[in-house]
């Protein structure tokens, strides 16, 4: 009876080391898989520029939209796959990965230059309305950074008031107190700003929703409806802003200021 159980509990010893070994090893392959994606994306991003050098734009394509669904995503990968849709003549496609590039680096001017590019190729003619001083202002200077940008350029005025509040603290010397206490005027200026801008933007980025036409041309209506009266006419391409949606549709507002109804399938969000 001794002998039976010293049996059983061998038994189950060897069944939970095999057991062991079998989690260690399904560990390891985890692992090995975590680090093999780590160092895919940037061996296919070569890899994609080198068939893009070589001209082969649909193969460099599919590279990069492999890392983009890795979640591996940057500006400079959207710019490439903006030229590569740019060499195939697809429009749309083009312009919508130079967008793209744009929201994640509003300072890539070569996406900005390639995006001007793209827009003449397109149909529509659509002249925005007049801005004020302000509004140009804002998109000439303050939207050149993005958010995130201007959020560090308050950590570091934060960091400037500190170093600075504290040397006007220590010092005994009136004229280096004079020009501790400028200094920390002005970083607590530059606080406030970089503050409330970053925070601006961010409510802008976060609430503003823009789409892009992909449809060769679309019908824009009146209503959320077929049966309602026809608008006006776009064509693939075209930046929408999208103000509501409704079913299968989307209220969208034009540069200009013309607003309509658009099926959804006919756009692709940024």
């Amino acid at each position: 009876m001794r002998k039976y159980k010293f049996q059983i509990k061998t038994t189950l010893r060897g069944f939970f080391r095999r057991q062991n070994k079998a989690i260690w090893v399904l560990f390891m392959f985890l692992f090995a898989s975590v680090l093999q994606g780590q160092i895919n994306p940037k061996e296919l991003f070569d890899q994609a520029n080198e068939l893009y050098r070589t001209n082969s734009y649909k193969k460099a394509i599919e590279l990069y939209e492999s890392i983009e669904i890795q979640g591996m995503i940057s500006s400079e990968l959207y710019f490439n796959m903006g030229n590569s849709y740019y060499k195939l003549n697809e429009i749309a496609e083009s312009i919508y990965n130079y967008e793209k590039a744009l929201q994640l680096n509003p300072q890539n001017k070569d996406a900005k230059v390639n995006l001007v590019f793209a827009k003449r190729m397109t149909i529509d003619a659509i002249e925005e309305l007049p801005k004020t001083v302000l509004q140009n202002f804002e998109t000439d200077y303050l939207q050149e950074l993005s958010y995130n940008q201007w959020a560090w350029i308050s950590v570091v005025a934060s960091l400037g008031l500190l170093f600075f509040f504290i040397g006007y603290y220590f010092s005994y010397v009136p004229s280096q107190k004079r020009i501790y206490f400028g200094a920390l005027v002005a970083c607590l200026l530059l606080l406030l700003c970089s503050f409330i801008i970053s925070f601006k933007e961010h409510q802008y980025q976060t609430n503003k929703l823009e789409a892009i036409v992909f449809q060769e041309v679309v019908t824009v209506k009146d209503a959320p409806s077929e049966n309602s009266d026809d608008v006006f006419e776009l064509h693939e391409g075209t930046k929408v802003s999208v103000l509501d949606k409704v079913a299968a549709w989307k209220k969208i507002k034009l540069a200009d200021g013309k607003v309509g109804w658009i099926p959804k399938k006919a756009l692709k969000d940024l």
